[in-house]
């Protein structure tokens, strides 16, 4: 445990002259897979069949909701049936974005009318969160709501309150399983809840954003409670929009997306995607199914990917431990894409300033929080899963140094 006070400024400010001398070019703002992860699924690419088991041309039109297979092969990811299952393209954010889209423009089974109408429309936004959840309802003029977090998820007793007394509240983004950045898994109690709270907005809506579903550091996959199950369960079967992908399993640009919802919401959403698209890439569906074959052959691939991943989260977790326990916290996840990292109250910008004068870029400051603005100006999210580990602990060595630089500065 660290005592600013027993630090010596000048030698670190020496530390940190010495690091800009060294001309640094890190980057840590993004979760890529790194290239070595990548290569994993590098056999996909001679895969060349065009033929499902059950005699569908994956070369034609047709199939609004994806092959067979690959709803079968992807459903046990997000916990669901595959007749509950819609395939899309190579990207989740997009058929989240499409999904919000559609509510705005047409409503959702069970509205008065579409959203667009409504005189506000808010979100409930854990934080903190995923910028691109916070830039899609910013560009859609939604207005947006922090929630804080703890180690079973979101604030439930915050969450029950306003969406019981506000119908201008249509929805709610969570990641509920190795959350970005924190690394938190929701707990099966905050699950039924979430399923089973009154809402005064009979049209209230989850995005929930599974991405994390499998992607786990080395102890496999954290359980997480069905959300789909649990909303029918208590009797609200259209609240959950379920969404995965293989985006960091295989391809992170070229995989497959997917949608777990209602038989009501399932029938809207293909109602309405039919008039946009006479299907998905079913070759790469195919591709994907032939790769792994069942829903083992994807735990078994994972176990690959956590080989790689593991011994960078715990670079970071050693380096800090040695260099800023006391002068900030971090998290230290089992599984996802990034660490969150806590300086003191009103230093996260001066890290991120920092790190980024010398060579180490950091994903902006308060990006983990709607409009970019962290009140407490104290958390920074590190991705430390693109470059080799030799630059990750490069990296988080001289992120370290800012920290301790800008918090003695703080202090004097």
């Amino acid at each position: 445990m660290t005592d600013p006070r027993s630090l010596d400024i000048d030698s670190i400010e020496k530390k940190y002259q010495e690091l800009a001398a060294q001309g640094l070019k890190l980057d840590m703002t993004r979760g890529k897979p790194g290239a070595d992860q990548l290569d994993l699924s590098n056999k996909l690419l001679d895969i060349a069949e065009s033929h499902t088991a059950s005699g569908i041309d994956c070369r034609n039109y047709g199939g609004l909701d994806g092959i067979p297979e690959a709803r079968s092969l992807f459903a046990p990811m997000l916990g669901c049936h595959h007749d509950e299952l819609i395939i899309g393209g190579n990207s989740s954010l997009t058929l989240m974005y499409d999904a919000l889209i559609r509510a705005m423009v047409f409503g959702v089974p069970g509205c008065e009318k579409p959203w667009i109408k409504e005189e506000k429309v808010r979100f409930l936004c854990p934080v903190p969160g995923y910028d691109r959840h916070f830039a899609i309802c910013e560009t859609l003029n939604i207005e947006m709501i922090p929630i804080e977090t703890n180690a079973a998820g979101p604030d439930l007793d915050q969450v029950e309150k306003l969406v019981a007394d506000d119908p201008s509240i249509k929805g709610m983004w969570c990641v509920p399983k190795y959350t970005n950045p924190t690394g938190t898994t929701y707990s099966d109690s905050n699950v039924e809840r979430l399923a089973s709270m009154k809402t005064a907005a009979p049209d209230f809506r989850i995005w929930w954003d599974n991405a994390y579903a499998v992607h786990h550091l080395g102890s496999g996959p954290a359980p997480l409670k069905p959300l789909l199950a649990a909303c029918q369960a208590a009797g609200n079967p259209n609240r959950a929009l379920m969404f995965g992908s293989t985006s960091k399993i295989t391809f992170a640009g070229a995989g497959v997306s997917f949608i777990a919802t209602s038989d009501a919401n399932k029938k809207d959403i293909l109602a309405r995607v039919g008039k946009q698209t006479i299907g998905p890439d079913k070759l790469n569906a195919l591709r994907h199914v032939k790769f792994f074959g069942d829903y083992e052959g994807i735990l078994d691939h994972m176990n690959k990917h956590a080989k790689l991943l593991r011994p960078k989260f715990q670079a970071v977790d050693r380096i800090f431990t040695n260099e800023i326990s006391g002068l900030a916290t971090w998290s230290k996840p089992t599984g996802g894409y990034f660490v969150s990292l806590d300086t003191k109250d009103g230093l996260a910008s001066k890290v991120v300033e920092l790190a980024n004068a010398i060579g180490v870029k950091l994903t902006k400051a308060g990006a983990t929080f709607p409009l970019s603005s962290d009140p407490r100006n104290r958390n920074i999210r590190i991705a430390p899963s693109l470059p080799p580990l030799e630059e990750v602990e490069r990296a988080m060595e001289a992120v370290a140094v800012c920290v301790q630089l800008a918090t003695v500065r703080a202090e004097q």
